[in-house]
């Protein structure tokens, strides 16, 4: 009895002993991050740094030689076009124009007549397209309304009505320059005691440089009294509220934008983003020297802001913002993370976890950004991926989700 007792014992021993071994031996599933196939919305950007502008920003200049006063005003007053005095300009010289050169003048200044005539009928011209435009537009709308024509004729007529209006606001900017430079040559020929007021020692002689646009003072070159030399910048000038926006993209990035397309501005000073969209994509590049070192292309893509003023009415000239621009959005995008796929054969391949074993699935792609990307074909909306697979992970073996091991 007592043989057989130790024999029991020694067999339970030794089966314990080939379990443990045999445990020991078998292959330990390997600890890996997961994550499911799931749909949700998807969007594909690119974004950078940039900076706001006035659209418009006219540089006042000396039109003559002389002693300009201290400037009176200060950066953010109101001017009013033809009436607010910038500064005033002792000429410094009192001699009379030669015959040439007042001859030459003169041509100037009938050129420049020319050049306003010319931008008064183009303005003419695009109020009319504007109006045609915008009677398109609403017979379009009034059709569509009926059923008569498809939503793409009418969102044509609506991209053309905004084309028209874009239009003729570049040609008034472009009157606004004639009739500046118009002011310019016609100042040019003014003489020494001709439309001069009175300085503060009430000389008699001094020549007032008016504003040549309302809006406010963006910049003040030349603050105290000076003598300086015709063309010499003094002030400039602009509307703080038609603002737009420059961001510096790389032309691999600029290439894939269009116009129409939306944007996303960021890290502005603002609790909430603002909305703008693209205006344009300058056809130009230009070398930039990274905070790296490196030198890169890049491409100024131009936005307006499409949010009401009162939103972002503390944003001024020169101001840093981050631009976000949506290349593509979809609302039910069925994704994994960008770091479950990887390269095989000629396509890309995921890691399917079934079982507890991992299961090489090709797969077909969409949209991706850095982040996410879209599956096509090959995966089906809750099925567990390997989110990071590593050399270690090939097709068949054994896996677990790390924290559970």
């Amino acid at each position: 009895m007592r043989k057989r007792r130790v024999w029991i014992i020694r067999g339970v021993a030794a089966g314990a002993l080939v379990i443990a071994l045999i445990y020991a031996f078998l292959p330990r599933p390997i600890p890996v991050d997961m994550a499911t196939a799931t749909r949700a919305p998807l969007e594909v950007s690119v974004r950078d740094d940039g900076y706001t502008r006035v659209r418009e920003v006219y540089t006042v200049s000396a039109p003559l030689p002389g002693r300009v006063l201290r400037f009176p005003g200060e950066v953010g007053d109101e001017v009013v076009a033809g009436e607010t005095v910038l500064v005033t300009i002792l000429p410094s010289d009192p001699t009379m124009l030669d015959v040439r050169t007042r001859t030459e003048l003169e041509s100037a200044v009938r050129a420049a007549e020319a050049a306003l005539a010319l931008a008064e009928a183009e303005v003419e011209r695009m109020e009319a397209a504007v109006e045609y435009a915008l009677t398109e537009y609403q017979r379009t709308e009034e059709l569509a309304r009926r059923g008569a024509v498809s939503e793409a004729a009418l969102d044509r007529a609506r991209l053309e009505l905004r084309t028209q209006r874009a239009s003729l606001q570049q040609v008034e900017a472009a009157l606004n320059v004639r009739t500046h430079e118009l002011e310019t040559a016609r100042a040019a020929l003014i003489s020494p005691g001709e439309d001069a007021e009175e300085d503060d020692e009430g000389s008699g002689c001094c020549v007032a440089v008016r504003a040549p646009v309302s809006g406010r003072i963006l910049q003040i070159y030349q603050e105290s009294e000076s003598v300086l030399a015709a063309g010499t910048p003094l002030v400039e000038i602009g509307d703080p509220h038609d603002l737009e926006i420059v961001a510096d993209l790389l032309s691999t990035d600029a290439v894939r934008v269009n116009e129409g397309d939306p944007v996303v501005v960021e890290r502005w000073g603002g609790e909430a983003n603002l909305n703008g969209v693209v205006d344009r994509v300058e056809p130009f590049g230009f070398t930039k020297i990274s905070s790296l070192g490196i030198e890169e292309q890049r491409v100024n893509v131009i936005i307006s802001l499409t949010d009401s003023p009162s939103i972002w009415g503390r944003l001024g000239h020169g101001y840093r913002i981050e631009a976000r621009v949506v290349l593509w959005r979809g609302a039910s995008v069925l994704q994994v993370p960008l770091s479950a796929l990887f390269s095989h054969g000629e396509g890309r391949a995921v890691f399917v976890v079934h079982g507890g074993r991992a299961r090489l699935t090709p797969v077909e792609i969409g949209q991706r950004n850095p982040d996410a990307v879209e599956i096509v074909r090959g995966l089906e909306e809750g099925d567990r991926v390997i989110a990071h697979p590593s050399d270690r992970i090939s097709a068949g073996v054994l896996v677990t989700e790390r924290g559970n091991e």
